[in-house]
């Protein structure tokens, strides 16, 4: 009978070093993926506090396309266009735009016109560069607002 006991008894501190493991194992790795989460967020607002750009030059043609220049002022790389939207506002309504890299005039979109001078990262905005963007239109209504949003939330915007 004694024997019985010791066995169960080993069991037992069995059954509680492997819950202990499994517990501080999960703690582990819950601390492993807050941590992370965290120097993530750090670094996606380190990128947006270095992202800033500016719009001039803004155009709106009755044939219903908006054309402006867009210019890197901050000190990240604009390039994730894909992710950029722009925003209309047109006889109070606020229309979304999504960018079109095929440049291929569809309506509701919009897209890159003239990359002046691109050498350096092409088909990126650096800082100091300049981009014509050109938004083509849904309707013929005049527009009256517009912003630019890019995809870490640095947007621009200007009355037309």
């Amino acid at each position: 009978m004694a024997v019985a006991e010791i066995i169960g008894a080993a069991i037992g501190v069995m059954l509680l070093v492997v819950v202990a493991y499994m517990l501080v194992g999960s703690v582990l790795t819950a601390a492993e993926v807050v941590s992370t989460a965290q120097k993530d967020l750090v670094l996606q607002d380190e990128a947006r506090m270095r992202t800033a750009f500016t719009l001039s030059d803004k155009v709106y043609n009755p044939n219903g396309n908006i054309t402006y220049k867009i210019f890197n002022k901050g000190t990240e790389i604009i390039s994730d266009f894909k992710h950029m939207d722009v925003i209309v506002e047109q006889n109070g309504e606020y229309n979304i735009y999504p960018y079109d890299a095929t440049a291929s005039n569809t309506q509701g979109t919009w897209y890159i016109s003239d990359r002046s001078k691109d050498t350096i990262h092409p088909y990126q905005l650096d800082p100091g560069e300049t981009f014509e963007i050109t938004v083509i239109l849904s309707d013929l209504i005049p527009p009256e607002w517009f912003q630019m949003t890019t995809g870490n939330g640095v947007y621009a915007s200007d009355y037309i």
